[in-house]
């Protein structure tokens, strides 16, 4: 078999930080056999939000052109947790929570990747076969030095936060991990460079061919500041309705924006290129290009009828500032008179807490019939039906009864 292989560098390249390295990925290409391409992922959370999707999205590019996945799920590192950015050390999960976690990564990938060219493995498998005789020759292969040359473990020694044994345990894992898959390439994000080197020394002293290393960038969220992430409020989760879904990737700052079109979409580069231009030019809006990406990244997680409904449903919304169609309806036992709109928010689940109802209702980012008040003391009678709007895209119908 005969690689393109100049087209192979462009796909693979596309939104990457870094290659290590190129002239190895060349002679791998010039075997013409499929390479072996790993990326792993630890079940420790049950979702999966956009960020994740950015592996997920290159793997679907190495299967496009012809090369062999590995989607790695983690169910005997999971154990451990990953310390790639961590000031602390992670709580262990339950086997339980593992198991159901796998369950609903398995159901989420697929949405991208082709099931029929994916080959699903878990390094429990090998992992967990590993004596305690394998695991003290695994640790011998690299020192604490070493180990502290990574950057959270080298801000958690000197500000004198706990670094567990086992935590050093979790690099050696996941390059082995690589030698026991005998991996060509492995993708990941930059932020887990030293786990990914850590299998490039372990497949050479196994007489392997070290492994090429591929590194992502960290997907900003919806606030275009900080990397996507459930615990800042700023992710958009592949299991996300249609008209949320499609509404958050609205939400983004137009600069953050081409960066969803590099990591996410399947439009060319030289198409995107071309957009941008027009849009620095005037000739194309930003609104109308985000829409077009939102619209793309819905249809890839629900489908087309559903992507161009939520698309019709947000102009309703934003443009002609109408009431979404079929709004979620909450019937509630009418117990006195009145209630206050911050005690209402918080029963109807449409804020965290009393505090940031009180909070949206002094920003002006609550309506009650299309009606603000930036009292919090506000007050509203327990009669008949109210459509409440919290923020840009919260909406809900109250009866009471």
């Amino acid at each position: 078999m005969s690689w393109d292989i100049a087209k192979h560098l462009e796909v693979i390249k596309r939104g990457s930080v870094e290659l290590i390295s190129e002239p190895e990925l060349v002679e791998k290409l010039k075997e013409g056999r499929p390479l072996r391409v790993k990326a792993g992922f630890d079940p420790t959370a049950p979702d999966l939000h956009l960020g994740h999707t950015v592996l997920i999205q290159k793997l679907k590019q190495f299967q496009d052109l012809g090369h062999h996945v590995l989607f790695l799920i983690g169910d005997f590192t999971a154990r451990i947790g990953d310390p790639t950015g961590r000031n602390e050390m992670r709580p262990p999960l339950s086997e339980e929570e593992i198991q159901k976690n796998i369950q609903t990564y398995q159901s989420q990938v697929f949405k991208i990747l082709d099931p029929k060219k994916t080959e699903v493995v878990f390094n429990a498998s090998w992992l967990g076969s590993l004596s305690s005789i394998d695991m003290i020759r695994l640790a011998s292969k690299q020192t604490v030095a070493r180990m502290l040359e990574r950057d959270d473990f080298e801000k958690r020694y000197k500000s004198g936060v706990p670094i567990s044994i086992h935590e050093f345990l979790y690099p050696l894992l996941q390059g082995y991990d690589s030698v026991a898959l005998k991996a060509d390439i492995e993708i990941g994000g930059r932020d887990q460079k030293f786990n990914l080197l850590m299998g490039r020394e372990l497949q050479k002293d196994e007489r392997q061919k070290p492994q090429v290393i591929l590194t992502m960038p960290l997907l900003l969220g919806t606030d275009g500041v900080q990397k996507m992430s459930k615990s800042y409020g700023n992710s958009i989760a592949i299991m996300d309705e249609p008209n949320d879904m499609f509404g958050k990737v609205m939400s983004i700052p137009d600069t953050t924006m081409w960066e969803y079109y590099d990591l996410l979409s399947d439009i060319e580069i030289s198409e995107i290129k071309i957009m941008k231009q027009k849009m620095e030019k005037g000739e194309l809006h930003p609104r109308d290009l985000k829409a077009g990406l939102a619209q793309e990244i819905t249809c890839r997680f629900h489908n087309s009828e559903k992507a161009q409904s939520a698309r019709l449903n947000f102009d309703h919304v934003f443009k002609n500032h109408g009431i979404p169609e079929n709004i979620e309806s909450v019937t509630l036992k009418k117990e006195s008179e009145m209630i206050l709109v911050s005690d209402l928010l918080f029963q109807l689940n449409m804020v965290s807490s009393k505090a940031e109802a009180k909070r949206m209702i002094q920003q002006n980012a609550v309506t009650i019939n299309e009606e603000r008040n930036a009292d919090i003391g506000w007050k509203i009678t327990q009669n008949g039906s109210s459509v409440i709007k919290v923020g840009k895209r919260k909406y809900k119908k109250v009866e009471f009864a």
